[in-house]
């Protein structure tokens, strides 16, 4: 039987931080834009419409809320990393890519963002 791969995306959650280094970035909250890719193997949830055989975005998404909006980040690496550790951490997760966009961060750009992968190393 072939491995079916869902792949959950969570698109444009609009979040406020406190994010930078400057004083006014440590002072304000910032908005940031996160989009969340999530590859796992759906052959369970996909036969049986079971709740507990599916990836549950909805709690995903509420850890990432809460990380997000009662913490503080110097660094979009940081903040992007803690992001990943959750949309990756379920073991069932085979690659997990966040990318958080920093709106308004240069003067003549829309925005600032950056990336960074999860990929499940298989050790047989």
């Amino acid at each position: 039987m072939r491995a079916e791969i869902a792949i959950i995306r969570i698109k444009n959650l609009r979040l406020r931080t406190f994010i930078g280094i400057k004083d006014d970035e440590i002072q304000n909250k910032q908005d940031v834009l996160i989009n969340a890719e999530i590859h796992y193997c759906a052959n369970k949830a996909r036969n049986s419409d079971n709740m507990d055989d599916a990836l549950n975005y909805r709690t995903i998404t509420k850890k990432i809320i809460e990380l997000v909006e009662h913490n503080r980040f110097n660094l979009l690496e940081n903040l992007t990393g803690q992001v990943l550790d959750i949309a990756s951490e379920h073991p069932w997760v085979e690659f997990a890519n966040v990318e958080i966009d920093k709106p308004h961060a240069l003067r003549f750009a829309d925005s600032v963002s950056l990336s960074l992968c999860y990929q499940k190393t298989n050790n047989y």
